[in-house]
């Protein structure tokens, strides 16, 4: 097993400041109010393909909350919901079109508790809540408060975002190699993320610069077997 080089970068945590707008600007204006508790925004629900950063804006949500909010996280295609939480409580959930039915009558019981006392409830899915297969009563509790589809990124803004991920990581990508990725590379987010991190840990462990040769090599499955290096790219589900 190779040994990691001691000057291995990982990307930079989720942020409003890293995360390419494209055409959501309004929708990172409310979540900006949201985390700051501004306005009149208290639930707030998002959806969009996966790949589009919905994870990504819900960890930098929480991550601008103020010091000393309680807040709850629930990723719901890993963990449950917590079984109570207090009536000022700050809750995030992320997939939720993956609740059982019974977190589904749980999640319904926190909002009308955080609804009664002030705290705050922040979503997100696939699709917007009246299309989910959740419990009709949830689905128009979620529908409640401001709702945003995430448009998804063009060609040249994802190649953007490609930029700035390696520019985390420690390296420079040049516009023909992000335009490589994007034309031979599975298009999402995630996957290219992830291409690019794996480019990164060979390139550094067998001092090799990033080039479109490397990137084919990972392309074809050379290198997957890397050690883990974090759960960044989940970030942009």
């Amino acid at each position: 097993m190779k040994q990691l080089v001691l000057d291995l970068q990982l990307p930079a945590p989720p942020s409003f400041e890293n995360f390419i707008r494209g055409e959501n600007a309004e929708l990172l204006y409310q979540l900006g109010c949201w985390s700051l508790g501004e306005g009149d925004v208290r639930f707030l629900y998002l959806w969009g393909e996966r790949g589009s950063g919905k994870s990504h804006l819900l960890a930098a949500a929480r991550a601008m909350l103020p010091a000393g909010a309680q807040i709850f996280f629930t990723d719901a295609a890993y963990d449950a919901l917590p079984s109570s939480l207090p009536q000022e409580a700050s809750l995030i959930v992320d997939n939720v079109e993956a609740l059982s039915r019974d977190e589904q009558i749980r999640l319904f019981d926190h909002f009308n508790t955080l609804k009664d006392g002030g705290g705050l409830l922040l979503a997100a899915g696939s699709k917007p809540p009246m299309l989910l297969l959740l419990r009709p009563d949830l689905s128009t509790r979620l529908g409640w408060g401001l709702v945003y589809q995430l448009k998804p990124l063009s060609d040249p803004e994802k190649a953007d975002a490609l930029k700035r991920r390696a520019f985390s990581l420690g390296f420079e990508l040049s516009d023909d190699l992000a335009d490589y990725l994007l034309r031979h590379a599975s298009r999402d987010l995630p996957t290219l993320y992830q291409h690019l991190d794996i480019a990164n840990h060979l390139s550094l462990t067998e001092k090799r610069p990033v080039t479109a040769s490397l990137l084919r090599e990972v392309i074809r499955g050379i290198g997957q077997s890397k050690p883990e290096l974090g759960e960044s790219s989940d970030f942009f589900r």
